[in-house]
């Protein structure tokens, strides 16, 4: 269940998905870049390092 949360998330919030799993590190910045420049592949990089 808890999962399948954090995947709705990375679809639909995917700096917020990359914050709970991994924190507020580089990789919760890199993905707010990439969402606030393209959605596209900040929602691609959130379900990658959900689902790694």
């Amino acid at each position: 269940m808890q999962k399948l949360v954090l995947i709705l998330l990375c679809i639909f919030l995917p700096p917020l998905g990359v914050a709970f799993d991994r924190g507020l590190g580089k990789d919760f910045f890199i993905n707010l870049i990439l969402t606030l420049l393209f959605f596209f592949p900040g929602m691609i990089h959130a379900l990658w390092l959900a689902l790694k």
